[in-house]
């Protein structure tokens, strides 16, 4: 697959603001509160908050806010709370019937910032060449089948045009190669909010769907993120040091130093001092030159229509857990501008994406059948029910909506409360 396809197939995965899931056996306790910094008021979002001894996790919102489900089995495990720049924090819960709310999960501050050059002072070019070739060492080698959640949202500028989510399944092949051929993703139950108005339809086409934890995974894919003939259009940097999940960071920034026939990126990566392995990356993609950033990421519009990207940001993670690291979270945000010839005024869109793996099977029986897999050139709307049931999620982990996104439910659903 060409780097500009599988730009554009990053783009399509743009289209998604969510959380993660996993269906849930047994009887569960429902626990749900905030996150936020402790002797402070500011709340913390996309908090990573799994069970320990088990792949049942979730994120906190953009309010701080998170519900997760635990099996009665592993309450006594309790909830461990991580998040860039903290203390990990052990939640221990005391059963008081199937529901506890209001819980507030204190994080602080490690204040452990480290000057990179003290312990590593070899080029941080090099520094990332040793990240990249330890991939088939630190990334799991077997085949793994996730569960995850996510939400994708689209405004028009500060108002909602439309939401919608879904449970899918992803499969991932072995890491022993830089190639996402044979990753595979499955809807398994979804749902949509689309504006009623005529006026909202939005008239551009980006290719979009559940394909973001096969194409962002940039650990694996190759053609997106840092092949070894890339490396020479960039400039790396050392950066100061920081903890995530209380594991000592690298942390090495980079932007384009040379020149391609694609979109380059600009960002920050952070790399774990002890496993050298890639634990997280926030980066933009180059959209300066806006001739070519357009052709990469734009499928389809109306003739007479100009389409204009603003920004594109993305950031991937990935959790460390018995010596592998796995593909945890993907958050992107786009932002472009639409306007139709002799129209005064152009409107700016944002799609929003937020999504968690959760629920990991390690030796699945089973992978996802061609014929049930969702294809790039799949609408991902076109796919899923309404937004009607109350009940959808019941038997799923996700992320509570935010405060703006509850209002714009009730919104678009003509003031019927989701």
């Amino acid at each position: 697959m060409s780097r500009q396809k599988i730009l554009i197939r990053l783009m399509a995965s743009l289209i998604l603001l969510a959380g993660h899931c996993m269906e849930m056996r047994g009887e569960d306790i429902v626990l749900s509160g905030i996150v936020k910094e402790k002797n402070g008021k500011k709340r913390l979002p996309g908090v990573s908050l799994t069970v320990p001894g088990s792949n049942i996790g979730t994120v906190s919102n953009s309010d701080g806010s998170f519900v997760i489900k635990v099996p009665d089995s592993l309450i006594n495990n309790g909830v461990n709370a991580e998040y860039l720049g903290y203390k990990s924090y052990l939640l221990r819960i005391k059963p008081e019937g199937k529901r506890i709310r209001n819980i507030v999960i204190p994080l602080e501050m490690t204040g452990k910032v480290l000057d990179e050059y003290v312990v590593y002072g070899s080029d941080p070019r090099y520094l990332v060449e040793e990240a990249l070739g330890k991939i088939s060492r630190n990334y799991s080698q077997r085949r793994n089948l996730f569960t995850s959640f996510y939400r994708e949202t689209i405004k028009k500028g500060k108002r909602y045009l439309g939401i919608s989510e879904a449970i899918i399944e992803v499969l991932k092949n072995s890491y022993s190669v830089r190639t996402i051929s044979g990753d595979k993703v499955r809807i398994i139950k979804g749902r949509r909010l689309l504006s009623p108005q005529q006026t909202d339809t939005l008239a551009v086409k980006l290719m979009g769907g559940p394909m973001l934890p096969v194409v962002l995974d940039v650990v694996k894919n190759e053609e997106l993120f840092f092949s070894p003939n890339e490396l020479d259009l960039y400039k790396f940097k050392m950066e100061p040091m920081t903890y995530i999940d209380d594991r000592l960071q690298f942390v090495v920034s980079f932007k384009p130093e040379g020149k391609a026939d694609y979109p380059l990126h600009k960002g920050k990566i952070y790399i774990d001092r002890e496993t050298l392995s890639i634990t997280k990356t926030e980066f933009n993609v180059d959209v300066s030159d806006s001739d070519k950033a357009t052709r990469t990421i734009l499928r389809k519009k109306p003739r007479g229509l100009h389409f204009k990207p603003q920004e594109l940001e993305c950031v991937v993670a990935y959790k460390y857990q018995d010596g592998v690291s796995y593909l945890n979270y993907i958050q992107t945000t786009t932002r472009f501008k639409c306007d139709w010839k002799r129209r005064l005024f152009s409107s700016g869109y944002t799609i929003s994406a937020e999504m968690v793996m959760v629920d990991r099977d390690d030796n699945p029986q089973t992978g996802i059948q061609n014929k049930n897999a969702y294809r790039g050139k799949d609408v991902f709307s076109d796919m899923v029910d309404d937004f009607k049931d109350e009940d959808f999620w019941k038997d799923y982990n996700i992320i509570p909506p935010t405060e703006s996104l509850e209002k714009a439910v009730l919104k678009l659903e003509g003031g019927k409360k989701l």
